[in-house]
């Protein structure tokens, strides 16, 4: 007995996650904005993000979340205008949803590394 999610279940939790992780890096990314006004402050934040793996993963994923949620935002606004609110549709819409976001995640990996 094993229970299997549908796609479009999957892309509503992963959007909800999104949004929590997106709430969690407020504070880092206003820290980041704070320390990016005085010239050591940037300097090091740009020291990090070229040369610790942990900043380079966290700056990633704030990316990466924040481009998923965008995508499933848009999915979601285009529901509202009509679009994709079929069953067949909300499963296309899923699925364009998760692959446009995992090409994005890529080319935010190439990005920041």
């Amino acid at each position: 007995m094993t229970v299997r999610f549908p796609v479009t279940a999957i892309s509503s939790i992963l959007h909800r996650i999104t949004g929590v992780v997106l709430f969690i890096a407020i504070p880092i990314l206003l820290w980041a904005l704070q320390q990016s006004f005085n010239p050591a402050g940037y300097a090091e934040i740009q020291d990090s993000l070229n040369n610790n793996f942990l900043c380079q993963f966290v700056f990633w994923a704030i990316l990466t979340s924040l481009a998923f949620h965008v995508i499933a935002g848009v999915r979601h606004l285009f529901m509202d205008a009509g679009i994709g609110e079929s069953l067949e549709g909300g499963k296309r819409g899923a699925w364009i949803v998760l692959i446009l976001s995992a090409i994005v995640a890529i080319a935010l990996g190439v990005w920041v590394w």
